[in-house]
């Protein structure tokens, strides 16, 4: 429990929460202790805020979640090509979610994926509405319905990140080539899809 003025406590807590994405991007097995230290505030703060390792991972996933669905919908926005938008959003996502690439390994060990999964259900949904009408226009081939299909593509994204993470794909290239993948995961030829991408990237 914190105590003391309110608005220094709220500072405290973002403080907290930077550095601890900083430093466990640095450093996936950061303890508290280095948070603490790296954070200017005696360890007890941290844990007057966050009561376990566990419950700071989880806060910093739902910052890395609401980013990454504002992301997802300010890359659709004014976007009525189905392929444009899921190429546009996936280029909007990959932004944001490489800062978070080595997170959400981390997470995966203390959040569960079921719990990233249940807090991606809005994006997912939003995605799986834009496969829906790809599909429904043709300009997408799936033998999956939507729903599904939105589950393929999430899980695409996270392998990716894990191919970054493991130095298989240089980062520098890791979102085109997401763009790249999804688009051909339903059915966009490859000169459509390589054309539109470096005109989004260019």
């Amino acid at each position: 429990m914190t105590t003391g003025n309110p608005s220094r406590a709220d500072a405290n807590r973002r403080r907290i929460l930077e550095v601890a994405l900083t430093e466990l991007l640095r450093d996936p097995d950061a303890s508290m202790d280095q948070i603490a230290r790296a954070a200017g505030v005696v360890r007890r703060t941290v844990y007057g805020h966050f009561p376990s390792r566990e419950a700071l991972i989880g806060t910093l996933v739902d910052g890395a979640v609401e980013a990454v669905a504002a992301a997802h919908a300010a890359g659709r926005v004014g976007v009525a090509d189905p392929v444009e938008a899921v190429a546009r959003s996936t280029l909007a996502v990959w932004e944001v979610a490489d800062r978070y690439r080595i997170l959400v390994a981390l997470a995966q060990r203390s959040v569960t994926v079921q719990g990233i999964r249940d807090r991606l259900a809005p994006v997912r949904a939003a995605c799986a509405a834009v496969l829906a009408d790809g599909l429904e226009q043709g300009v997408f081939v799936s033998p999956l319905p939507p729903e599904a299909l939105a589950y393929v593509h999430e899980q695409m994204l996270f392998a990716l990140m894990e191919a970054v993470n493991d130095g298989l794909l240089p980062a520098r290239e890791a979102g085109p080539s997401a763009a790249l993948t999804l688009l051909s995961a339903v059915g966009v030829p490859a000169p459509r899809a390589t054309e539109l991408v470096a005109k989004l990237t260019g």
